[in-house]
């Protein structure tokens, strides 16, 4: 339609960017960042090359997943000072955290968290989320204003989210993401997007929405999203560390640049921060003048 390509020829795209994750390790590319302070440097850089969100999971110092409530203070500390405006987002992932304690830093009030309504297949595990603990987590957002980003592994999360909303656990504005390309889940196949999406804007109407391509399939994904109008794009070190076969990406910053670069390619343009926070309904930065 050649009215819907117009108005959306220049609508802003929020650049969300994955820092860290719970894989890959550092060993796999010393550009990903792990301490703190590493993260607070990355997210910068990233923040600086147009990324206006950032997905943040925290590592021990022995580098494997945590949940410490303190080193996710330490870097939304650092991000809210160096990055004026951005999005802060909490993982509440499950791989190799305890699930009593994946919900532990929402006290911390991140803008927004990640929560996955639903259990996956993973390659080597089974990523568990019974409806009880999703739940909880979702009453737990809802009393502290943090906004719930729905990880989609598979169709029927979808109608996880319906649920909690009709329960009132959730408003009815969620940010929906799809995740493409995880072994034994949601393959990186175009016309899966179309399903998902048609089924988003049948049973949450009002959700924004984008979706993830791991590994090699984080630019072709990207594109297809954009193709449809997504409200967001996603990239960073957690679900690709190459930007070629044979080149490791050197940041997190170089990927929000490809990143940006495809934007312009679509005919759109890279959301600033405020503009990020009012197409996910988030209420405006500390200190920031309402519009």
């Amino acid at each position: 339609d050649p009215e819907t390509v117009e108005e959306t020829s220049m609508n802003p795209v929020v650049i969300a960017v994955a820092i860290t994750g719970s894989v890959p390790r550092k060993k796999d590319n010393p550009a990903v960042p792990v301490t703190p302070a590493e993260q607070v440097e990355s997210t910068h850089e990233a923040y600086e090359a147009g990324a206006t969100l950032v997905h943040i999971h925290v590592r021990n110092d022995d580098e494997s997943p945590s949940s410490d409530p303190q080193r996710f203070a330490a870097v939304k500390e650092g991000v809210e000072k160096h990055c004026p405006g951005m999005i802060v987002q909490f993982s509440t992932g499950g791989r190799g955290r305890d699930p009593s304690a994946r919900g532990s830093s929402l006290y911390l009030k991140p803008d927004m968290a990640s929560l996955s309504t639903g259990s996956v297949n993973f390659p080597t595990i089974i990523y568990e989320n019974s409806a009880a603990f999703v739940e909880d987590l979702a009453r737990k957002m809802k009393e502290l204003g943090v906004l719930p980003e729905i990880e989609i592994f598979d169709l029927s999360h979808l109608h996880g989210a319906r649920r909690l909303i009709e329960a009132g656990l959730m408003n009815a504005r969620p940010h929906v993401q799809f995740v493409m390309g995880v072994k034994n889940a949601l393959p990186a196949e175009e016309p899966l997007i179309d399903i998902l999406l048609s089924e988003t804007k049948r049973v949450i109407p009002r959700a924004t929405w984008t979706a993830a391509g791991i590994g090699r399939h984080q630019s072709e994904v990207m594109g297809w999203a954009l193709a449809r109008g997504a409200d967001a794009v996603r990239t960073g070190l957690e679900d690709n560390i190459r930007v070629a076969k044979d080149r490791l990406a050197r940041s997190n910053a170089e990927l929000v640049s490809l990143a940006a670069e495809a934007i312009a390619k679509a005919g759109r343009r890279v959301a600033t921060p405020d503009e990020a926070r009012r197409i996910l309904g988030l209420r405006p930065a500390a200190g920031a003048k309402a519009a």
